[in-house]
């Protein structure tokens, strides 16, 4: 019989081997097998990472509520920029934020207060929160040469999550809160569950106007 015909090229002929199993054949003897090239870090955060999605509310949080009030200088200005500046206090985020109410002066002398107030998400202690807020009024240049004399900025913690506290310092919920117009009426106006009706008609006789933007 003749020999089987074989290609010139010297590779044999018909269908190809399939590899052995158990996966790819191995590199022969003394080759080094190939390596991929480590990858680099870009330095770039990509779109879309969990560390892209990070926020300021990545901590444990409470709500809070602070009423903001002023009667000496541009009262308006003062209030809206306070609303700002307490969304920059450390580990703190400004959720809501009522309108803008003037009301006559309570337990106090001099012209008429605008008033409003703001819900927070903050992970700062009550007190640790209550000493930024007043920061806050003495880079306002707060004053307090007498007791309730008018103020260029005025900052009170109204509720800090559930907290009940009497101490010298700090008194939650605000032991005054439910007798002010100027307090409830914004108060209800984001946060209607924490004003109760009865609360909203002691204080109806107060004179307190919402101010249209």
């Amino acid at each position: 019989m003749s020999a089987p015909n074989r290609p010139k090229d010297g590779k044999s002929g018909g269908r190809s081997q399939p590899p052995p199993r158990g996966g790819a054949a191995k590199p022969k003897s003394g080759s080094a097998p190939a390596r991929r090239a480590p990858s680099r870090p870009s330095g770039k955060v990509a779109p879309g990472s969990p560390a892209a999605r990070r926020t300021r509310e990545d901590y444990p949080t409470v709500q809070a509520f602070v009423a903001i009030g002023a009667n000496l200088g541009d009262a308006q200005a003062a209030v809206k920029a306070a609303m700002d500046a307490i969304g920059t206090i450390e580990r703190t985020v400004v959720t809501a934020r009522s309108s803008l109410y003037r009301s006559a002066p309570v337990d106090a002398a001099g012209p008429d207060f605008i008033n409003a107030v703001v819900a927070v998400r903050t992970g700062l202690t009550a007190e640790a929160f209550l000493a930024e807020l007043h920061l806050l009024e003495e880079q306002a240049g707060r004053e307090r040469p007498f007791p309730n004399a008018p103020r260029t900025l005025d900052l009170d913690l109204l509720m800090h999550g559930n907290a009940i506290k009497d101490t010298p310092a700090l008194s939650l919920p605000h032991p005054r809160m439910r007798d002010r117009a100027f307090v409830l009426k914004p108060l209800a106006e984001i946060a209607p569950d924490k004003v109760p009706r009865a609360a909203i008609a002691r204080v109806s006789s107060q004179v307190i106007e919402r101010i249209r933007d």
